[in-house]
């Protein structure tokens, strides 16, 4: 389990605790703190495997926490995003039933209302349909098909889009598991729940037609 933080004192330690139950199975958490300045690498520390800290960056983060990682599973964890104690067990016997190289879970949105539900379902379509997956959804991967891969590319927004892409491309279609992770809905909360969701598929179709991650990148931000 490889999650990449940068100020995430408010969720780290939820986060984290809710995967202690794998680590007593023997399974890595490995956090990758991309400079900090709220004690989240403090926090982090007694609660994980592995405490890296690099230049931030969610894809040279995730890549460097692969690069740590001794298993032969990778799951990619956003800080805001929580499972339930049965994930993982989920994840790994969905994996040996199957011939997929890859997958991504159903996530859930922590808010409450119809909007909510309605915007979680409609990431869930859109991937099942697709076979591309998003950060939020948890994508996890076998260690030697993302090394094979070359690991994320070092871009700073549509990372996951551009692996899955990779990976849908030579490892087929991914595993899609209808376990729901729960993420924050933190993004919509404070943007405004439709504008956030009429500037991601702005960005998408912007990336989709060719503009670069780092101009997209600033709009988002």
């Amino acid at each position: 389990m490889i999650i990449p933080v940068l100020n995430e004192i408010d969720m780290i330690e939820a986060t984290l605790s809710r995967l202690q139950p794998s680590r007593a199975c023997g399974h890595e958490v490995i956090v990758v703190d991309g400079g900090s300045t709220d004690d989240t690498d403090r926090v982090a520390m007694p609660l994980a495997d592995k405490v890296i800290k690099i230049e931030a960056g969610r894809a040279r983060q995730m890549n460097a926490g692969a690069r740590a990682s001794e298993g032969n599973i990778l799951w990619f964890l956003h800080a805001d995003t929580l499972v339930q104690t049965s994930t993982y067990q989920v994840l790994i016997d969905s994996l040996v039933e199957s011939t997929a190289q890859w997958g991504r879970f159903d996530i859930r949105l922590s808010g409450n209302g119809s909007l909510f539900y309605l915007v979680a379902w409609s990431i869930n379509l859109r991937s099942r349909l697709t076979g591309i997956a998003t950060g939020d959804q948890g994508i996890f991967v076998r260690s030697d098909v993302f090394s094979r891969s070359c690991g994320y590319e070092d871009i700073p927004l549509m990372e996951d889009i551009e692996l899955s892409r990779r990976l849908k491309k030579t490892e087929g279609r991914p595993l899609n598991l209808t376990h729901k992770l729960v993420t924050s809905s933190r993004r919509w909360e404070s943007g405004g729940p439709l504008r956030v969701i009429g500037l991601m598929w702005a960005l998408r179709l912007a990336y989709a037609l060719g503009v670069s991650p780092t101009k997209l990148a600033k709009r988002y931000q």
